[in-house]
């Protein structure tokens, strides 16, 4: 079952913010592995402790996508944020998070 992927506005505006080369490795990564089997927990992509942003997070080298899945009415997965992870800190778009 292939799942159709859908941006929200403030994570427009976060890769829209990336530089191009960024833009392109998410971009291409995200239709890659969240296409199907989104809740498959993997080396890169994992189930998150409750927190306000996203169920789950897709590591892409030091970025963080930060996603929902739903099944009805149809398959979706729904990017809600993309951070920046600096060291030991994760940044969406200007604001530090804290995930823990």
């Amino acid at each position: 079952m292939r799942y159709k992927i859908e941006f929200t506005d403030d994570a427009k505006r976060q890769v829209k913010a990336l530089t191009p080369a960024e833009r392109a490795l998410l971009l291409d990564t995200v239709g890659e592995q969240l296409a199907h089997e989104p809740t498959l927990p993997t080396r890169n992509r994992k189930l998150l402790r409750a927190n306000p942003l996203a169920p789950w997070a897709l590591r892409i080298r030091h970025l963080r996508v930060y996603y929902g899945v739903s099944e009805k009415p149809e398959p979706l997965v729904t990017v809600r944020a993309i951070g920046v992870k600096i060291r030991n800190r994760v940044f969406v778009g200007t604001e530090e998070i804290e995930l823990s």
